[in-house]
């Protein structure tokens, strides 16, 4: 179930035509591991075209851009915030371990009360879990891992 303002941005990112995919906590649960989350984690892809259209996503949601600017969108490592727990926002613009184009060509999309969601595949979260390596995240691969033999 998502929550009014992550429906928004979804359904308004969707309409926007950006290309994203969604990853973390969201994508565990999708897979049948539901935890405790603060955020959804939205992956952009880093293109100056996509930029353009998350651009005007974020626009249209309304969000105080505080100093983002397009190029921000095209380069790696960024990562937007908008709003606070648990009903955050984190826009990525890249992850650990997983290229976009990879990740792309192999999500799972999903339906969830009308808005058609992308999801990172189980390996490709498996991989970029693996690359983080944060505690909650070796718990979580050995559970994806358990899931899947």
């Amino acid at each position: 179930m998502l929550n009014p303002d992550y429906k928004e941005m979804l359904s308004t990112l969707s309409d926007e035509r950006a290309e994203f995919i969604v990853v973390g906590a969201y994508a565990l649960a999708v897979y049948g591991f539901p935890r405790a989350t603060g955020d959804i984690d939205i992956w952009i892809r880093r293109s100056s075209d996509n930029a353009q259209r998350v651009w005007r996503a974020l626009l249209k949601y309304g969000v105080p851009l505080l100093g983002l600017t397009k190029e921000d969108l095209t380069t790696a490592g960024i990562v937007f915030q908008i709003g606070l727990a648990p009903r955050r926002i984190d826009i990525l613009t890249s992850i650990d371990g997983v290229e976009f184009d990879e990740a792309k060509s192999q999500c799972k999309i999903v339906e969830i009360e009308g808005v058609k969601i992308p999801i990172i595949s189980r390996n490709h979260l498996i991989q970029n879990k693996k690359a983080t390596n944060r505690l909650q995240d070796v718990a979580d691969v050995a559970w994806l891992e358990n899931e899947t033999q």
